[in-house]
């Protein structure tokens, strides 16, 4: 379940969606490098771990809605603490990797 909530994409929608109900649209749009297939797989995981509901509205073309329920609430706080510190630390995060990578460390 860690490896789940933990990847790249849900977290991503998590925050995404902690700022309120969103077209899948706007999610696709609000999340850089995302295709639809992996978006689409990444709301039915959170729908079906009970931390997304998806409204669908009979209007022609069908309008669909995506929102955090309660229990996926209670993850806004830690998943926007996790999100704050990668942004705050990516400069140091990217420059280690190179670092690694020029003393041919990164080779198998």
């Amino acid at each position: 379940m860690l490896a789940k909530i933990g990847d790249k994409w849900s977290i991503l929608t998590i925050m995404m969606l902690s700022d309120g109900t969103k077209r899948f649209s706007e999610l696709q749009r609000g999340i850089e490098g995302i295709s639809q297939r992996m978006l689409t797989l990444t709301l039915r995981g959170l729908e079906r771990d009970g931390l997304v509901t998806r409204e669908v509205f009979p209007t022609i073309p069908p309008r669909v809605e995506y929102t955090l329920t309660p229990l996926g609430e209670s993850l806004r706080t830690p998943v926007m603490a996790l999100g704050q510190w990668v942004t705050a630390n990516l400069p140091q995060l990217e420059a280690a990797r190179r670092r690694f990578d020029a003393a041919g460390e990164g080779e198998a």
